[in-house]
């Protein structure tokens, strides 16, 4: 008898782990329902996927997305420069799993992005070319998604938005920067905002670049059809508020 209940808890030990591992189905079904109010918790069953499944395209990316997201509400620079560096990582294995993948190499775009507001010199420069690159590149392998529309009319924007010493010092040291315009973001957020007329961020971006064109009313209105919009995701929260804010002080 003994035996017998020896040799059953030798079966149950080497067949629990089949029974134990979680199904990537319903894992990305959660992380996907988490995702808009609990940014940190969906993160955390990305990252179930990716130990079941390395080289799982969409796990991959989205952790990216969300270590930038993430990383962007912390408090410290220490830290945000760890959940951005997080955030490049995944993308560049998501990159490597697809390099075509357009929402990889968007990954990278708003990773390296987040990075350029963080850091200086030649790395803040090297950081800003590589968002112009794989925005576009993620523009070439969807022109339908208009998520790098957005991040390439926020690259046109901070780089308008630079100092002439800031300028002058990319050029001497680094070898300057690509042309930018005011216009061109316009441009940019203008195409993602007519393909995703519910993203909020976009908006308060859009009315930003406005005002830095002298187009005042424009800008006003977008904050005031922002603020008329229901918020959807985590990050809606914080966008409305600095939509208040602007509004203030643009009076």
């Amino acid at each position: 008898m003994k035996c017998k209940l020896l040799i059953l808890c030798c079966l149950l030990l080497l067949i629990a782990p089949g029974f134990a591992q979680p199904d990537i189905a319903i894992l990305l079904k959660e992380a996907e329902r988490l995702e808009p109010a609990n940014q940190e918790a969906a993160f955390i069953k990305y990252k179930e996927i990716i130990k079941i499944k390395p080289a799982h395209i969409r796990a991959l990316y989205k952790c990216s997305e969300l270590c930038s997201s993430i990383g962007n509400r912390q408090l410290t620079k220490e830290t945000k420069i760890d959940y951005f560096k997080a955030a490049k990582i995944y993308a560049q294995t998501a990159i490597k799993v697809e390099p075509k993948n357009a929402e990889a190499n968007f990954a990278m775009a708003v990773a390296m992005g987040r990075m350029a507001l963080v850091v200086g010199g030649k790395e803040k420069i090297t950081a800003v070319n590589d968002i112009k690159k794989y925005a576009e590149l993620a523009v070439l392998y969807d022109s339908s998604n208009f998520k790098p529309y957005h991040v390439l009319g926020k690259w046109h924007y901070e780089v308008s938005n630079l100092s002439g010493f800031e300028r002058s010092a990319a050029k001497v040291f680094y070898g300057g920067l690509p042309a930018a315009s005011f216009k061109e973001s316009i441009r940019f957020y203008e195409k993602s905002k007519k393909i995703a007329p519910d993203f909020l961020l976009n908006y308060l971006e859009l009315a930003k670049a406005y005002y830095k064109n002298n187009e005042k009313a424009k800008a006003h209105q977008l904050l005031t059809t922002l603020l008329a919009m229901p918020v959807k995701i985590q990050d809606d929260v914080p966008i409305k508020e600095e939509a208040k804010q602007l509004q203030k002080a643009w009076k």
